[in-house]
């Protein structure tokens, strides 16, 4: 779906006129399974947290390809992603999905906008992508290693097996031969499903209504070793996914009253 869209969409202009997309969706336990399967999540009742992203791809698609979204996607970098839930969702709950797309901006390399996920009202997703445009810098950051937590491993087909179930198959992720003929020595693991493998690491501590933050840093290639690191902060937690620098940085913030 992804490479098929990628290849009608270039287009665009300076402003963003994107109507809002929805749909209703169940679901599929075999699906929840091979998800589960794919990032480390245990199967329960309550949806893991970054569930809702994947259910919704069709939906961020339909709108990113449609003709009010300001930027093409190939070349749209995606850069944060900020998860918010007041409580956890359930499989046996019908999930009213709407994908908007607000706040278009500047960005020291280019021009930034968030895709904003919103799921019964209970759940929000808020991606922000890049669209890199040059004559700009992104600074440097002083970033202290934090003691790793575990080492991961991570296989060079983590890119076509996530690609399956979340129905993302960009090209960078899936083999180093198509990797290539975007500028990457080998292919890239998808960013959500690094956080998600994050996540399914703290399954168990994390509160029920919570704000999970993450910023993509460094492309994790694959295969690849990297290590994981979490720490108990106050209201919640700090974790990071480093190479020889950071692939991933984030926060768990507590929303209990």
């Amino acid at each position: 779906m992804l490479l098929r869209a990628a290849l009608t969409s270039f287009r665009r202009g300076e402003t963003l006129a994107a109507q809002p997309v929805s749909g209703t969706f169940d679901v599929s336990l075999k699906h929840l399974a091979a998800y589960n399967a794919v990032c480390g999540f245990g199967l329960r009742d309550a949806l893991p947290l970054t569930y809702p992203h994947v259910l919704g791809f069709p939906l961020q698609m339909k709108l990113m390809t449609g003709s009010g979204f300001p930027f093409p996607l190939p070349g749209l970098v995606h850069i944060a992603n900020r998860i918010t839930q007041s409580r956890p969702l359930t499989l046996d709950e019908p999930l009213e999905i709407t994908v908007t797309a607000r706040d278009l901006r500047p960005h020291p390399q280019g021009t930034q906008v968030d895709v904003v996920t919103s799921v019964s009202g209970v759940w929000e997703g808020v991606s922000t992508y890049l669209r890199r445009t040059g004559g700009g810098s992104s600074g440097t950051e002083e970033l202290e290693r934090p003691v790793g937590s575990a080492v991961w491993r991570v296989p060079a087909d983590i890119g076509r097996r996530y690609g399956a179930v979340s129905g993302d198959r960009n090209p960078i992720h899936l083999h180093p031969v198509s990797a290539r003929l975007f500028g990457f020595k080998r292919a890239i693991a998808h960013g959500m499903w690094t956080k998600a493998r994050c996540l399914a690491a703290l399954e168990g501590r994390l509160p029920e209504a919570v704000t999970v933050d993450v910023r993509f840093k460094k492309p994790l290639l694959i295969p690849g070793r990297v290590e994981f690191s979490a720490s108990e902060v106050s209201g919640g937690w700090e974790f990071g996914v480093w190479g020889k620098g950071p692939h991933l940085l984030g926060s768990a913030q507590d929303l209990t009253p």
